[in-house]
C-alpha cells in the first residue's frame, strides 16, 4: 500500500480508539510508537549497511560490557546515530514477541533514556516523555493496555523506513495524522500545527529570497509540531546542491509539543547536528544565542525566521524596556504579545534575512499612531509632533525603520481553533524604498468541511505576485511610506487594496424604456478587446443613445461562429498542441528520475509559458488543474519509483471500512483491485465490447422493473386488494402471484394473462442476473489477467490515459468556459432589462381591468361589492 492507504488506516484507528482517549492525546502515542519505530529501524539499517552485519546476527545486540566486540560495537552505534537498542528492544522484535506487554514498552523507553550518546541529548533526551507517562490511558489495567498496545504496533508495523523514500514517506504520514489531529482537537490544534497550505505561502516567499544561497540557518521560535519549519526546509533545499545545509533552530514552550517537533525534525531525515531546539519560553527569556566562540552568549542571527505565534496572548513586559529586542521599536501590551513575538525576531534576522510571521489583522490597526507627519506626508517640527500607544508606535517604528516588505490577508477560518481572520507579514533589516506590497488573499479559498483552505492555485497567485511585487486592481498594490503616514500608520488591509464585489448597477433609462447600457457592454471590455468584431455580431446600437440591444436569438451560437472567436480556439488548441507528449516524455517515459518538486516547478512553468500569450485565459485555473490530479499522479510515482514498473502488473486485495456490532471500524476484503492500473481504465481499453454487453443486462433488468409496475397500476381494484401486500408499502405478492398464473389456478382470464405476463419478466430478470453475475466474474478475471500481462508498451498507453488524459482534456475546455461564461454575461444583461417599468404598469393597468370586468358580473351584498370595487380603483 502507498503512504496514503497507509494513513488512512491509521487515521480510522484513531477514530476506534476515541471512546477512550481524546483525539487529541491520542497522537501522542501513535506518533510516538512511529518515533521508535523509525528509531529501531535506523539502528537495524546501521548495523546492516554501515557494519555488514547479518540479519540473523542482530540477536547479539545486547548490553554486554564484558564483551569487547559488543561493548565496542554499542560506543560506535552511540558514536553514529546517537542511541542503541538492544535486539528485545527493537520493534520488529515485538511482532513475534509473545511474552511483549506495556512493561516491556516502558523498560525500552528507560533504557533508551539511558543509552543515548551524550552528545545527541539535545535531540532525544526526554522525548518519550509523554508516551512513556501516558500509557496508563491506554486500558483500564496492564492487560488491556497491552491489548491496546499490540494492536497500535501491528497497525504501524507496515510503514516503511528503507529506501530512497524513507524520510518522505514517514513524513507524509506524520504530517497527515497531524493535521487531521489538528482538525478534531479545536482550539488546541493551533498550539502544534500551521496548514500545509499557508506554510506553503510562507515557504515559497523565504525560498525564492534564498535562492541563491548554498546554506542556510532557519528559526521558528513558536515551533508547535515543527511542521512549518520543516515545510520551509524542504523548499530552500530544491535551490541548495547536496544534503544537510539547512540548520533548523526551534523553540516551543509546552513540553509535549516541542517532543512533537524533535520527533518531526529526525523522522525527515535531518541530521542531529542541524537541530538545535529548547524547551523554554521565548519572550522571558532571548535564544537562540551563540555558545562559543567570541561572540559566547550574544545573539544568534539566523537567515530565515518562520513562525505563527499565538495569537494576542498575555506576556510580562514588566522591566524589559532596556531589553535589545524592543528598545529600538516599544512594548507590546501585556494583553497582546503579537509584536513581541515580532521584534524578537526581527531581532534574530540577519541584514540579508527574511522574516514571515502569522499575526491576527489587530496588529495593523491597533493602538493610536504617532503624530509625526502631516495630512500630505510632510514631517512636523518636534513640539507639534505625538508619541503613539503601544502597538501604534511599534508599527510606526517598523515603517519609519523600513522593516515591513509585504501584507498579505488571509481567508477568515483558515487555521485549526480559530475563526478569525489572520495574515502573513513580510519584513527583512534591509530593504530599498520600493515601499510596502499589500495582498488581499481573503477571497481565493475553497470550503473544506468546517474549514476554508486556500488551493494550490491561490498560493501560487500570493508567491508571484509578492516575488514580481505586482500592482493587481482588486488584489494588490505597492503603497508608499508617505501614503501610510498620510493614514497615520493604520495598515489596514481595505484602506489600501478594495477586494469587495461591485455593486449591481441599474440604469435608470433601461428601467423605464428598456436597452443595455453601453457603459454596462462596456465592463465586458476585455472580451471585446480579445475579439474585436464580437460586439458589433451580438449588439445593435440604438440611434442617439447611448443604449444597445442583442439582436441576436442564441448568444452562444453567435459568438462560436465569430472570427476571433474561432481565431481564439484555434490559437489556445496550437498552444497546447503538443503538451499531452510534452507531460507523457516527463511523467510516463522518465518516470524513474522525476522528482516531484523540481518536475511540478517545471510543467507550471511550461503551463504559463504556452497561456502568456493568450487573452482571457487564467493561467491560475490551469495550474489549478494540474495540481488536482498531481498527488494522485505522484503516488503511483512514487509506487513505481519504490517498487520498480513491475507494480503496474500487480493486482492485490482490495478492503474497505466497515463497523462491526459494538460500533468499531476495522477493514474487511472486498474484491481485488490493479495496486497502479484501475479496472475500470483496462476494461474500457481492452473490454469495451464485454462492458457494453454488462450494460445491456443491467438495463434490461432495470426495464424489466418498469414493465412489472406499468402492469402492477393496471391493476383493477380486486386485483390490488388481492396480490399487494398492504403490510409492505403495497408491494406485490410474489407468492400469490406466481400461484394464480398457473394453469389450473382459478382466476379471471385477464387477470391470469397479467400475472403470467408479470412472472414471465420475473423469470427473465432472474435468468438476466444470473447472465450479469456470471459475465462480471468472467469480466474481472479478464481484467485481471490482463494487468498481469500487460507489457511495456500498454502500460505506457494506460499511463498516458490515467495521468496524462485527465489533465490535457482539463485544459482544453477551457476556452470553451471563457466563452461560456461571456455568453451567460450577455444573456444576463439581456434578461436585466427586459421588463421594463412600463411593461409592468401596462400589465397592472390590464390586470386591473380584468378583475374590475369580473367583479362588475358579480351578484350579491351590495356593500362587499362596493368594498371590492374600491380596493380595484386603490
Amino acid at each position: 500500500m502507498n503512504k496514503q492507504q497507509l494513513a488512512n488506516r491509521i487515521w480510522a484507528s484513531a477514530n476506534n480508539m476515541r471512546n477512550k482517549i481524546d483525539a487529541n492525546e491520542y497522537k501522542d502515542y501513535i506518533l510516538g510508537l512511529i518515533f521508535y519505530k523509525f528509531l529501531s529501524d535506523t539502528e537495524v539499517k546501521y548495523f546492516i549497511e554501515d557494519c555488514e552485519w547479518e540479519e540473523d546476527e542482530l540477536v547479539e545486540l545486547v548490553e554486554n560490557y564484558e564483551d569487547m566486540n559488543m561493548k565496542n560495537a554499542i560506543a560506535e552505534c552511540q558514536e553514529h546515530i546517537g542511541f542503541f537498542i538492544e535486539y528485545k528492544y527493537l520493534f520488529n522484535t515485538w511482532l513475534t514477541d509473545t511474552e511483549f506487554s506495556v512493561a516491556t514498552l516502558s523498560e525500552a523507553l528507560s533504557n533508551f533514556e539511558r543509552l543515548m550518546s551524550e552528545n545527541f541529548a539535545s535531540v532525544y533526551a526526554g522525548i518519550f516523555k509523554t508516551l512513556r507517562e501516558g500509557l496508563s490511558k491506554l486500558g483500564d489495567n496492564p492487560s488491556a493496555q497491552t491489548k491496546a498496545l499490540k494492536g497500535l504496533i501491528k497497525l504501524i508495523k507496515d510503514i516503511p523506513t528503507d529506501g530512497s523514500q524513507d524520510y518522505d514517506v514517514l513524513g507524509y504520514i506524520y504530517e497527515f495524522l497531524i493535521s487531521n489531529f489538528a482538525a478534531h482537537a479545536g482550539k488546541k490544534a493551533g498550539e502544534f500545527y500551521t496548514p500545509h497550505e499557508v506554510a506553503m505561502v510562507m515557504s515559497e516567499i523565504v525560498a525564492e529570497h534564498h535562492k541563491e544561497k548554498e546554506s542556510l540557518e532557519i528559526y521558528d521560535p513558536t515551533s508547535g509540531s515543527g511542521s512549518l519549519l520543516i515545510t520551509i526546509g524542504k523548499a530552500v533545499s530544491k535551490h541548495i546542491r547536496g544534503k544537510n545545509k539547512v540548520k533548523y533552530y526551534a523553540q516551543e514552550l509546552k513540553e509535549n509539543t516541542y517532543n512533537l517537533t524533535r520527533m518531526n525534525l529526525v523522522m525527515r531525515g535531518i541530521i542531529p547536528q542541524n537541530i538545535v531546539t529548547r524547551c523554554a519560553d521565548t519572550l522571558e527569556e532571548d535564544w537562540p544565542i551563540h555558545e562559543e566562540g567570541s561572540d559566547i552568549d550574544k545573539p544568534l542571527a539566523v537567515d530565515a525566521v518562520v513562525s505563527n505565534p499565538p495569537y494576542s496572548q498575555h506576556w510580562d513586559p514588566t522591566n524589559k524596556e532596556m531589553d535589545a529586542r524592543f528598545a529600538q521599536y516599544g512594548l507590546a501590551p501585556k494583553t497582546k504579545a503579537d509584536y513581541a513575538f515580532l521584534l524578537h525576531e526581527l531581532h534574530h534576522l540577519k541584514s540579508d534575512g527574511i522574516l514571515t510571521i502569522v499575526l491576527p489583522h489587530g496588529v495593523l490597526f491597533r493602538g493610536k499612531a504617532p503624530k509625526r507627519f502631516d495630512k500630505d506626508g510632510n514631517l512636523l517640527p518636534i513640539e507639534e509632533r505625538e508619541e503613539g500607544q503601544a502597538e501604534g508606535q511599534i508599527r510606526a517604528n517598523l515603517i519609519e525603520k523600513n522593516n515591513i516588505d509585504a501584507i498579505i490577508g488571509l481567508p477568515a477560518n483558515i487555521f485549526f481553533g480559530t475563526g478569525i481572520p489572520t495574515l502573513i507579514m513580510v519584513l527583512k533589516k534591509n530593504r530599498g524604498d520600493e515601499g510596502v506590497l499589500i495582498i488581499d488573499a481573503s477571497k481565493g479559498f475553497i470550503k473544506d468541511g468546517k474549514q476554508n483552505k486556500l488551493r494550490a492555485s491561490d498560493v501560487k497567485k500570493i508567491a508571484d505576485t509578492y516575488r514580481e511585487r505586482k500592482n493587481i486592481p482588486g488584489y494588490s498594490r505597492v503603497v508608499s511610506r508617505d501614503e501610510i503616514r498620510r493614514n497615520e500608520y493604520n495598515l489596514n488591509i481595505p484602506r489600501y487594496v478594495d477586494s469587495s464585489e461591485a455593486a449591481v448597477k441599474y440604469d435608470i433609462y433601461s428601467t423605464m424604456f428598456g436597452g443595455i447600457p453601453n457603459t454596462e457592454i462596456s465592463d465586458l471590455g476585455a472580451y471585446w478587446t480579445a475579439f474585436p468584431t464580437l460586439q458589433q455580431d451580438i449588439f445593435a446600437a440604438e440611434a442617439d443613445k447611448p443604449y444597445s440591444s442583442v439582436k441576436v436569438e442564441n448568444v452562444l451560437d453567435t459568438i462560436l461562429a465569430n472570427a476571433d472567436v474561432k481565431a481564439f480556439k484555434a490559437n489556445f488548441a496550437t498552444a497546447f498542441a503538443d503538451f499531452q507528449t510534452m507531460l507523457h516524455q516527463r511523467l510516463v517515459n522518465h518516470v524513474e528520475d522525476v522528482k516531484e518538486l523540481e518536475e511540478n516547478d517545471n510543467i507550471s512553468a511550461d503551463i504559463f509559458r504556452r497561456i502568456a500569450p493568450l487573452p482571457l485565459v487564467d493561467k491560475y485555473a490551469a495550474y489549478q488543474i494540474l495540481t488536482d490530479h498531481w498527488q494522485d499522479i505522484m503516488g503511483d510515482i512514487e509506487i513505481i519509483q519504490t517498487e520498480g514498473m513491475g507494480a503496474c502488473n500487480v493486482v492485490e486485495p482490495k478492503y474497505k471500512m466497515v463497523k462491526d456490532k459494538n460500533g468499531v471500524e476495522q477493514e474487511v476484503p472486498d474484491g481485488e483491485k490493479g495496486r497502479i492500473m484501475p479496472f475500470d481504465l483496462v476494461q474500457h481499453v481492452y473490454f469495451q465490447t464485454e462492458l457494453d454487453d454488462l450494460t445491456a443486462i443491467s438495463e434490461r433488468i432495470e426495464a424489466i422493473n418498469g414493465e412489472v409496475d406499468a402492469i402492477k397500476d393496471d391493476f383493477n381494484d380486486d386485483e390490488q386488494e388481492t396480490y399487494l401486500d398492504a403490510e409492505k408499502d403495497g408491494a406485490l405478492d410474489k407468492n400469490k402471484i406466481k400461484a394464480d398464473a398457473k394453469p389450473k389456478a382459478d382466476v379471471e382470464p385477464d387477470t391470469k394473462d397479467k400475472l403470467k405476463a408479470i412472472v414471465a419478466l420475473w423469470d427473465e430478470q432472474s435468468k438476466a442476473k444470473k447472465a450479469l453475475s456470471k459475465k462480471t466474474l468472467e469480466l474481472l478475471a479478464k481484467t485481471k489477467e490482463k494487468i498481469e500481462t500487460l507489457d511495456m508498451h500498454e502500460i505506457s498507453a494506460l499511463l498516458d490515459k490515467k495521468w496524462i488524459e485527465p489533465v490535457t482534456t482539463a485544459i482544453s475546455a477551457m476556452p470553451d468556459a471563457v466563452i461560456a461564461t461571456l455568453a451567460d454575461a450577455v444573456q444576463s444583461l439581456a434578461e436585466k432589462y427586459s421588463v421594463t417599468y412600463h411593461d409592468i404598469e401596462r400589465d397592472l393597468a390590464s390586470s386591473k381591468q380584468t378583475l374590475a370586468d369580473l367583479v362588475s358580473q358579480l351578484t350579491g351584498d351590495e356593500f362587499a361589492i362596493k368594498g371590492l370595487t374600491e380596493l380595484i380603483k386603490g
